[in-house]
């Protein structure tokens, strides 16, 4: 009877050792996994900000050459008279040069300062290939350098301008944070294009981007829902990314059209509140 209740008595003890560890190595691991997926989120929140900046210049740089070059007549301008705008032609090639000094606001409400020179030839096709160079820029106290390629075609498929650019840009953000963007973004112009106003315009965005940060993190992301950008809302309104990170995964969800600073990051199953500025 003794020799029973020592061996019940041994393998109760034995089992709570066991069963404590396993508890360990369990809450172990939900913290580790909780400790990453925080770090997905501020580093999500950070390249959802680089991306918000980066997409406000493209449309910038996209609205300047359709009011140069494809919106005669205009009713109104995103440019205010705080922009100095020079235009030049040598040999069938346009030169374009947007001073905004040391600071400019745009009817948009970004505060932006520095210049950029557009340049490029004829229309091929109906098409034709468009380059941006940024000296000095700053958007929204960002400082932006780098530039962007861009083949824009009259109509596409749908009927629709359409362009698709390549970003290679460099933020500088005011704590020090550097990113350096790289990717391929084709915007279709679905709204607006020959209305005269920049306020009414909308595009739809697909593409990828990879996002590269001086604190060493890699963020890819590809569009699986196309973004939504409405030109008087500096965010995106609505489309999805799906974004990797050191082999971990997650999905960016932008809304359903409104135009607000709120996007959901999900990791993990887990849903979190990434805003935008």
């Amino acid at each position: 009877m003794k020799k029973s209740l020592f061996i019940s008595v041994l393998s109760l003890f034995v089992f709570s050792i066991v069963f404590t560890s396993c508890s360990k190595d369990e809450a172990g691991d939900i913290e580790t996994n909780n400790s990453t997926d925080l770090v997905f989120v501020e580093e999500s929140k950070q390249v959802s900000q680089a991306e918000a900046t980066s997409d406000g210049v493209v449309n910038m740089l996209e609205t300047a050459y359709a009011e140069i070059e494809e919106n005669a007549g205009r009713s109104n301008s995103l440019f205010p008279d705080c922009v100095t705008i020079t235009i030049s032609s040598e040999n069938g090639v346009t030169f374009v040069t947007l001073d905004f000094g040391f600071g400019c606001t745009l009817q948009n409400g970004a505060v932006v300062s520095g210049i950029v020179n557009i340049t490029y030839g004829p229309i091929q096709n109906g098409t034709r290939t468009i380059t941006y160079t940024l000296e000095n820029f700053t958007w929204n106290d960002i400082d932006v350098g780098g530039g962007a390629t861009i083949f824009r075609e009259l109509n596409n498929a749908n009927g629709n301008p359409q362009s698709t650019v390549h970003v290679d840009l460099q933020l500088s953000f005011p704590g020090g944070l550097v990113l350096q963007k790289d990717g391929t973004r084709v915007r279709e112009w679905i709204e607006g294009f020959h209305s005269g106003s920049w306020l009414d315009n909308v595009w739809l965005v697909t593409g990828n981007r990879e996002v590269v940060s001086n604190t060493g993190y890699t963020h890819y992301g590809i569009v699986t829902e196309a973004l939504r950008r409405e030109a008087t809302c500096p965010y995106f309104v609505s489309g999805i990314i799906e974004i990797t990170r050191n082999g971990n995964q997650g999905t960016l969800d932008f809304g359903n059209g409104d135009c607000d600073n709120i996007a959901i990051l999900t990791v993990n199953g887990v849903e979190y509140t990434i805003y935008l500025d």
